[in-house]
């Protein structure tokens, strides 16, 4: 690893103390394979990401148990968004911690939180308290996230990290996939509770691994913690999710609940950004954003997040609504994305890793989401299974080439010291993004459902008054008919219906896709800056052979 300097305007830490920290090259095993205890570490990590990844799959298949056990279906949506607003707002603080602290001993406090979080919601009694126990859950799974990231990034170096992509890829694909069907047979077998048992055995092997395994340079930094900027940034994130989670469907977009959760998240951030101009020690470092490839990266991450979290809604609806689908194992509507995604985010680590090559692989990525999304909205009613599989395969290879890229750009473009900040950006942007994908998309889905149906008349008011309490079910996840009020339909309504959903998704996707080109025109921006650690390949055309590496662009 290069040796880090403190940067001058900031306290120095005390020196690390000597450990004997696992090797991230040279390996005294066959050539091709890390370490063992390099591998240990990998599989702790595997287990703590997909902990974090796969709870809200297998808790949204228990939920309708939950509410009928517990009540409160009032309430139902903020055990989602409780989750969800404490793993955002946590990200960044427990990414700086790890980097004033040491991210072994945070590391495994955000799994203890974790795990604290799944006993006491298994063990809820009230919906009220099963709401407040997945926040603690969320907090520990924001730690989760970014301490997996950021020890990856501190343990192999850049150019050999690419290697490694695939297993991360891997992981959401599993996550996706089998989190609804997990979730189901937990719920049919044991009783919700295991839901969030099952967290337990997995996560207590997470944390004898890590804790036995794990050797990194401990750190005690002298400066303060910037409880400023933590409260600033907290506020500003929240803020702007309960817009995404609330705007169009708890309340109207124009509501003056709406219109002061932007103004305070917006305000919030405003003071933010000044206060960490002037914090001794801040939360998120400014000058990590003069790298022009980590703000492009962070920028694209957004994107990214925005078309992959809406793909993913509003591709099962289609399916389900429009090519009669069965929604028994809906993440298996999602296998040709998933494993596309899976297949080439493998092949770009490996081709990284052999060449030190990357920089058209956001360009590439950028333009197969576009493409693929642009014709994702041109299916129609009569669109087949097939079609539309091999348009998500199109969108699942674009998606494999910015996943993991994005992260490995983003933490080759910092110094060490800054490694949490940087993977915790980079997390926060994607999560936010999806945030905003998820209400925006799906607003646009709303209002084209049911401008369709208006326009076809009698058959599309049969279908809207369908609807429970009279109406269409509307959500932010989009406007829909349960499955069995849609087959009760006539037939001219069930048609209209489903030429309303094609309607809607048209715009959906036609939205992605414009929102895909951003990312395709900043992958154009990217530098390939040499990836530190392994054999450097040669410098592209231009470039000194003694170029540092740096912590920017």
């Amino acid at each position: 690893m290069n040796q880090q300097h403190p940067a001058p305007d900031r306290p120095a830490a005390e020196p690390a103390e000597p450990v004997a920290p696992v090797a991230p090259v040279a390996p005294a095993e066959p050539a091709g394979r890390p370490p063992r205890s390099l591998r240990v570490i990998l599989v702790a990590l595997s287990i703590s990401i997909l902990l974090a990844m796969l709870d809200n799959m297998i808790v949204a298949t228990a939920m309708p148990t939950i509410v009928g056990e517990l009540g409160g279906l009032a309430h139902l949506s903020w055990v989602v968004t409780a989750y969800t607003l404490a793993t955002a707002a946590s990200t960044p603080i427990w990414g700086k911690l790890g980097d004033l602290y040491g991210r072994k001993g945070v590391y495994l406090a955000s799994i203890v939180l974790f795990l604290a979080g799944s006993v006491t919601s298994g063990a809820a009694q009230t919906m009220g308290q099963l709401i407040g126990f997945r926040a603690l859950q969320g907090l520990g799974a924001g730690g989760l996230m970014v301490g997996t990231m950021a020890i990856i990034g501190e343990l192999i170096p850049p150019r050999e990290r690419g290697k490694y992509q695939g297993m991360f890829a891997s992981i959401m694909a599993v996550a996706m996939i089998g989190g609804p069907l997990l979730g189901g047979l937990i719920t049919d077998h044991l009783g919700w509770r295991w839901a969030f048992y099952i967290n337990l055995p997995l996560g207590a092997v997470a944390l004898v691994m890590v804790s036995s395994v794990l050797h990194l340079p401990r750190r005690r930094g002298r400066a303060r913690i910037d409880y400023p900027g933590a409260v600033l940034l907290t506020t500003g994130i929240v803020s702007l999710v309960l817009v995404t989670t609330w705007g169009g469907s708890e309340y109207a977009w124009g509501s003056a609940v709406i219109l002061g959760l932007i103004a305070l998240g917006v305000g919030a951030l405003a003071l933010f950004l000044f206060v960490e101009t002037r914090a001794p020690e801040p939360l998120l470092p400014l000058h990590i954003f003069r790298s022009g490839n980590f703000s492009l990266v962070t920028g694209i991450g957004f994107l990214l997040g925005f078309v992959m979290f809406g793909s993913m809604i509003f591709l099962p609806l289609f399916q389900q609504t429009v090519q009669g689908a069965s929604a028994t194992n809906s993440g298996l509507l999602l296998l040709p994305m998933l494993l596309s995604m899976m297949l080439v985010s493998l092949v770009v680590g490996r081709v990284t890793t052999a060449t030190g090559r990357y920089r058209w692989f956001p360009m590439t990525g950028g333009l197969l989401i576009t493409t693929g999304l642009w014709l994702l909205s041109t299916m129609t009613t009569g669109t087949g299974r097939l079609t539309t599989g091999l348009f998500m395969a199109l969108v699942g290879a674009g998606m494999g080439f910015l996943m993991q890229l994005t992260m490995l750009i983003a933490q080759n473009s910092v110094e060490m010291k800054d490694m949490g900040v940087a993977s915790s950006t980079a997390t926060l942007s994607r999560t936010l993004g999806g945030s905003f994908g998820v209400a925006l998309l799906g607003a646009f889905f709303n209002r084209r459902v049911t401008g369709s149906l208006a326009e076809q008349g009698a058959a599309g008011s049969s279908a809207r008054d369908a609807g429970p309490d009279g109406g269409l079910a509307v959500s932010e996840t989009g406007a829909q008919l349960d499955p069995a009020s849609l087959a009760e339909l006539p037939a001219a309504a069930r048609a209209a219906y489903e030429t309303a959903v094609a309607a809607g998704t048209h715009a959906v996707f036609l939205a992605a896709s414009l929102a895909a080109v951003g990312a395709f025109v900043a992958g154009w921006f990217i530098k390939e800056i040499p990836l530190r650690g392994g054999t450097p390949a040669a410098p592209p055309a231009g470039a000194r052979k003694d170029a540092p590496v740096p912590a920017g662009a």
